[in-house]
């Protein structure tokens, strides 16, 4: 993910190479970033903190109160979060007094289609506030909400493209079973998925409209959507998100 945010940052040339600082464990994972982005490279996370205006602390939550413990935030600067689960209030005990945002994008950052919701600490301004949705605006679109729904944003967009992935990996694999080669049927699956994405975006009418739109009285489309009913589709999609946002709420605890 912080390498998606380091290229959205540099392709929308919000900053250079030069202005970006990096510290990793993995030192050849350090090289490759150097090496392609021309990013600043350290050894350690203070070293970033101490070289840094805004501070984008990317690891996972497991991770995180060790990373805390390595870096000094100055007055004045920003620290972002994108860790699953870790609280503001987490934050602002290490960091008193100092401004934090806490965000969570989703996997398609990777390809500029993320999209971000950040929720705001107390000592945050609005230029930081700013500040940080230039950042998530570089890989995608930004939805600030509160703190409270940060749970359910993990489980609904942090984690909802992987059950997309699923089901069009599902599709694929019906596909094929239907007799399709399997380039056409991964061509098929994904377009069918971003064509209907792009019409729910675009489209004044609700979810119930469009599916009814596609699906004509004893018709192809029915019979699918009995068999999704039988199996408690969409009752399984509910129940998916409800299990990654009390997860995420652990983690908090």
């Amino acid at each position: 993910m912080a390498e998606a945010i380091i290229k959205g940052l540099l392709s929308s040339k919000i900053v250079a190479g030069s202005d970006v600082h990096v510290s990793d464990v993995d030192v050849k994972r350090l090289e490759i970033l150097k090496n392609t982005l021309s990013v600043s490279v350290y050894s350690d996370n203070n070293s970033v903190a101490k070289a840094s205006e805004i501070i984008v602390l990317s690891v996972k939550p497991q991770n995180m109160a060790q990373v805390v413990k390595d870096i000094e935030l100055a007055e004045g600067k920003l620290a972002v979060s994108i860790a699953a689960g870790i609280t503001l209030g987490f934050f602002e005990k290490v960091f008193p007094g100092r401004a934090i945002v806490r965000a969570m994008p989703n996997n398609p950052a990777l390809v500029g289609a993320a999209v971000t919701a950040i929720a705001k600490g107390k000592n945050v301004n609005a230029h930081q506030l700013e500040q940080a949705r230039k950042i998530f605006n570089s890989v995608g679109k930004v939805v600030e909400t509160e703190e409270k729904y940060m749970d359910a944003v993990t489980g609904l967009s942090g984690s909802g493209p992987a059950y997309v992935y699923l089901m069009i990996e599902a599709l694929m694999e019906a596909g094929v079973a239907q007799g399709l080669d399997q380039k056409t049927a991964r061509e098929l699956a994904v377009q069918t998925v971003a064509g209907a994405a792009k019409t729910a975006g675009e489209s004044k009418e609700s979810m119930k409209e469009l599916r009814e739109m596609v699906t004509s009285p004893g018709g192809t489309t029915i019979e699918g959507l009995k068999v999704l009913e039988k199996f408690k589709f969409k009752q399984a999609l509910i129940e998916a998100v409800t299990a990654a946002a009390k997860k995420s709420k652990k983690l908090s605890q």
